[in-house]
């Protein structure tokens, strides 16, 4: 599932090249054909992610909601700007070019420049399920597979990020701070399925989950009641740090920064980005136990039974 630095850069994208254009919106698939008619012809003039929620704005008082889910992706044609990134990303855009396709979902899979022909003409013919493709004079953006998708007003935009925990980037600042604070240990609730809870935090994923609670040697299972208020404060930064990090190189690195060398190991090598998500069985980098795995919240616990055995 993307995790919320991935929607972040998703809504840059759609910053760089969309927003101040007149978009044709349509549904090649169809099952969102009322919701682009109402959108078709419009000026975009926001992009904003809050957690794994985007929230595309357009003039006529008219948003678009986008939660990508498990397996929803964009896939992005023509004008393709870059975007935070620079020489660490693993998914550079490079400079923007005719004929290059991006897909922007659990990861960035940008086309080899070598491998896209420059003399196709633009826009490519919608392949596969496309649910919305908005399409302006430069840029196209193909969306497939998502778990909501819906055009909503000012209001509703409203109550729906209302409902989410704080993020980092959409609520920067102590008050932030304190609400993530109040909200993960007002709970007796294990903090490994608090941390997924998007009313308590918005944007942590499996990845980030697990490895947050491995460098701060939390117990999974421990009671968010249970948690003092300064480790959660550290929580907190910490997440902070790690989202700005995955924002401005497009991946996930939650281990190998403390020198310039682990740092460009694990941007280069997937295997060495992080402590404990998905390596079951495999010995902890720090203490040699193999590395434990549950079901917390639906989804894969990866956790070290003695680094995070708690008090």
């Amino acid at each position: 599932m993307p995790e919320g630095h991935t929607v972040h850069r998703i809504a840059l994208q759609f910053r760089a090249d969309f927003v101040g254009e007149r978009v044709a919106v349509s549904s090649p698939q169809g099952r969102f054909a009322a919701g682009a008619a109402l959108l078709d012809g419009a000026v975009m003039t926001q992009a904003r992610a809050v957690g794994k929620q985007l929230f595309l704005g357009f003039d006529r008082d008219r948003w678009l909601r986008v939660h990508l889910g498990l397996y929803g992706a964009w896939d992005f044609h023509g004008r393709i700007s870059p975007i935070a990134g620079g020489d660490e990303a693993r998914g550079s855009l490079g400079a923007p070019r005719v004929a290059r396709t991006l897909r922007m979902g659990e990861g960035e899979r940008p086309v080899d420049p070598a491998d896209a022909d420059a003399d196709a003409d633009f826009p490519p013919a919608p392949v596969g399920q496309v649910r919305v493709r908005l399409l302006t004079e430069k840029s196209a953006a193909d969306l497939r597979g998502p778990t909501a998708c819906e055009v909503l007003g000012e209001a509703e935009v409203a109550s729906a990020i209302a409902r989410l925990g704080p993020d980092p980037v959409h609520d920067p600042g102590p008050v932030a701070e304190d609400e993530f604070v109040r909200r993960l240990t007002g709970r007796a609730v294990p903090v490994g399925q608090l941390l997924m809870d998007q009313a308590v935090v918005a944007g942590i994923g499996n990845v980030y989950r697990a490895e947050m609670l491995f460098r701060a040697r939390i117990e999974p299972h421990t009671s968010g009641r249970r948690i003092p208020a300064e480790v959660a404060r550290e929580l907190w930064r910490d997440w902070v740090g790690l989202l700005a990090d995955g924002i401005r190189t497009g991946a996930m690195v939650t281990r190998g920064d403390d020198t310039a060398e682990g740092r460009a190991l694990a941007l280069a090598d997937v295997g060495e980005r992080h402590w404990v998500y998905k390596r079951t069985g495999e010995p902890c980098r720090v203490c040699g136990t193999a590395i434990a795995v549950e079901t917390m919240a639906t989804r894969n616990l990866y956790w070290c039974p003695t680094c995070q055995a708690g008090p």
